[in-house]
C-alpha cells in the first residue's frame, strides 16, 4: 500500500503506466456496463457537454430533435464520467503537492503568445468549441474514438490515431516552429 501511495504522489507518472490504467479502466467499465445496463458503455468525454448544454439547446428550440433523443439533457454516464475525470485530476494534484493557481500556463505559453490572460481565454474557448464541433462531425471525440474504439478493435479507431498524432505535430509545428 505504501508502495501504491508513493506512486501516486509523484508528480510525473509513466505514460505507459497511465495508459495500461485507462486501459484496464476502459476494459472493466465495458464489462460491468454490459451486465448491468441494456447496452455496454464506452468512455467518451464529448457527448458530457452536450447532455450539459442540451437544456439551453431545448428553451432555445424546443422541438430540437437532438436534445429531445440523442444527446438528452441530464446527468448521464458520460457526465458523471467528465465529474470523476476532474474530480481524479484534482485529486492526483493535491496528492503530488503540484496544485496551483494559476491564470497562464507556464513559460512555454508565455514565451509564444505573450501574458494576455483574456489572449488566453479566447484561445482556449474558440479552440474547445472548435474541437467539440469537430467531435460532433467526427461521430465522437479522442477518448470515444481513439480509446473506447481501440479496446473493440474498431479498424476507424486506428486511423483516427494516425491522423490525430499526424495533425498534432503539423499543429506544433505550426504554433510553435522550431522554438520547443
Amino acid at each position: 500500500m505504501t508502495w501504491l501511495m508513493a506512486q501516486l504522489r509523484k508528480a510525473e507518472w509513466s505514460p505507459y503506466v497511465a495508459g495500461a490504467g485507462l486501459g484496464l479502466v476502459t476494459i472493466i467499465a465495458l464489462l460491468i456496463s454490459s451486465r448491468l445496463l441494456p447496452a455496454p458503455v464506452l468512455i467518451g468525454a464529448s457527448g458530457a457537454y452536450e447532455n450539459l448544454i442540451a437544456p439551453l439547446g431545448l428553451a432555445l428550440d424546443p422541438k430540437n430533435a437532438y436534445f429531445k433523443f440523442i444527446m438528452p439533457p441530464g446527468l448521464t454516464w458520460s457526465v458523471w464520467m467528465l465529474i470523476g475525470v476532474f474530480l481524479g485530476g484534482l485529486a492526483s494534484a493535491l496528492l503530488s503537492g503540484t496544485f496551483k493557481w494559476r491564470k497562464l500556463p507556464d513559460q512555454q505559453w508565455t514565451s509564444i503568445f505573450g501574458n494576455s490572460v483574456l489572449k488566453r481565454w479566447l484561445m482556449v474557448f474558440f479552440a474547445a468549441a472548435l474541437l467539440e464541433y469537430a467531435a460532433g462531425i467526427a461521430g465522437g471525440c479522442t477518448s470515444g474514438l481513439a480509446i473506447s474504439g481501440g479496446v473493440v478493435l474498431a479498424p476507424a479507431a486506428f486511423i483516427f490515431i494516425a491522423g490525430m498524432f499526424a495533425s498534432g505535430i503539423v499543429t506544433a509545428w505550426a504554433l510553435y516552429g522550431r522554438r520547443y
